[in-house]
């Protein structure tokens, strides 16, 4: 039998059922990747659970495949990466768990005992790799049939699953929103009773998971889950907070956690690998809880809640342990500079102010629009109509604008050496006076982003700060 479509795959299979059978152990498929088979969808992530040692398999294997074996012997699992294909092999095991710990005991089990401890009956399915039936489905749980109905259930009472290690709550979300699968009643009952246990979680695990929800076709599918089962103010308080909506003398404002989540679903429409342009859409508007205030007549307001949005970030990304260098940043540009193309649909396009949007958002400036552009969903369809229209404009104006004035990640013509140099000056205040004053003449137009411009905008400020040249 024939188990996947890729030929090197089942050559790797062939070479684990002839190993095993040579050291006297069994050896099975498991999980992820016999799941995938029935869905049909490539997974070249293979786990191999082993009756005995799996670390001895493995390393057999490798030795036939002539490749290199990772050992990690204090999880008793070792690791293959071979022309594209990562095998992971691990010796049958069971778990057993503190209240306070999400870090299991581990012992030598059975097959059967090492199929209970997985999560979904779904992952629970394997298939023989033993010569006398190979590629034979196992399937004690009835996964083969959760998986035909689209459910997810738990091989063994669901308060058992989800207390022993309660990322599996997240897995149930992270495949609900991956697959469109149901959680079933019993599951989605015991997520909410035991959610409080997400709190003993290393961050490190839940972003993972959360980052496969965002990358789901249909993201919103997960976080709306999240929050409709307590688990979101656990993970992502700043994003539950913006649940909800207040009315003061009959106004009302948009629910700003439903409205998030849609412009998330409006980015992952047309942006299918850039996860940091998911978070900026997911979180572009987590300011928006602590600058609410109503304004007597006025209505809702939520003054620069792009600037505390972006600050807010640090926080974020620090809690799940979560890149704090060029990602970060990346998202609190986006997040920060969020509003300022929308104001250029709505009043009359300057040069000036594309030439400023183009100077901040530098290499960003596509991704920006993108999220822009996701950020309408108003339930006006003529209003979005004008304002993609508007949009169109936009985009056309900031071509034009850089192919005329080469503004993007631009730097003054004139530098501070060149300051020094001609007026015999040691760093200082006068040279970052001189270098802003001919960036904002750029900026605004008053000058062309060339030298001779530049510099002899350069004199003219120069002498009146009484600078001479040497």
């Amino acid at each position: 039998m024939q188990l996947s479509n890729n030929n090197k795959i089942n050559k790797i299979f062939s070479i684990i059922s002839e190993e095993a059978e040579k050291i006297g152990v069994e050896a099975y498929v498991i999980g992820g990747f016999v799941r995938d088979y029935y869905l049909q969808r490539s997974n070249s992530d293979i786990d191999i659970v082993v009756s005995g040692h799996g670390i001895d398999l493995a390393c057999a294997v490798a030795k036939t495949l002539e490749t290199k074996v990772n050992v990690f012997k204090a999880f008793g699992t070792a690791m293959i990466k071979y022309l594209g294909v990562e095998l992971e092999f691990v010796g049958a095991r069971k778990e057993s768990y503190r209240a306070d710990s999400r870090n299991p005991i581990v012992e030598d089990g059975t097959l059967e005992e090492d199929r209970e401890r997985r999560d979904f009956t779904i992952n629970t399915m394997s298939f023989s790799l033993q010569k006398n039936n190979f590629g034979e489905l196992i399937d004690p749980f009835g996964g083969i049939k959760d998986l035909n109905k689209g459910l997810l259930r738990t091989p063994l009472d669901p308060d058992k699953t989800y207390i022993d290690d309660p990322l599996r709550m997240i897995r149930a979300v992270r495949f609900a929103s991956q697959l469109g699968f149901q959680i079933i009643h019993e599951s989605l009952d015991s997520i909410k009773k035991n959610s409080y246990r997400l709190e003993i979680l290393k961050m490190e695990r839940v972003h993972v998971e959360l980052e496969k929800i965002l990358m789901s076709p249909k993201p919103s599918i997960g976080f709306i889950l999240m929050e409709e089962i307590g688990m979101l103010e656990y993970i992502l308080p700043e994003l539950h907070d913006l649940k909800g909506v207040e009315t003061v003398e009959g106004m009302g404002h948009k629910d700003n956690f439903f409205h998030s989540i849609k412009v998330l679903d409006n980015v992952a429409s047309v942006s299918d690998d850039n996860i940091w342009l998911r978070w900026a859409a997911l979180l572009h508007d987590i300011g928006k809880a602590p600058t609410k205030k109503f304004e007597e007549g006025i209505g809702w307001t939520f003054h620069a809640h792009d600037f505390v949005g972006a600050k807010m970030l640090t926080e974020v990304f620090s809690r799940l342990k979560m890149s704090q260098t060029k990602d970060l940043k990346y998202v609190q540009k986006l997040v920060r500079l969020h509003m300022r193309p929308i104001a250029l649909v709505t009043d009359e396009v300057t040069d000036s102010a594309v030439r400023r949007l183009l100077f901040d958002a530098g290499d960003q400036v596509d991704d920006l629009m993108i999220l822009c552009e996701a950020d309408i969903t108003s339930k006006n369809d003529r209003k979005v109509a004008r304002l993609k229209q508007n949009f169109i404009a936009v985009r056309q104006k900031l071509i034009d604008v850089e192919e005329r004035d080469k503004i993007r990640n631009f730097q003054p013509p004139v530098d501070g050496e060149l300051i020094m140099k001609t007026y015999g000056l040691k760093p200082g205040i006068e040279i970052g006076i001189i270098k802003d004053l001919i960036k904002e003449a750029i900026l605004n137009g008053e000058i062309p982003n060339e030298l001779p411009a530049a510099y002899d905008l350069m004199k003219s400020v120069a002498a009146k700060m009484n600078l001479k040249e040497i």
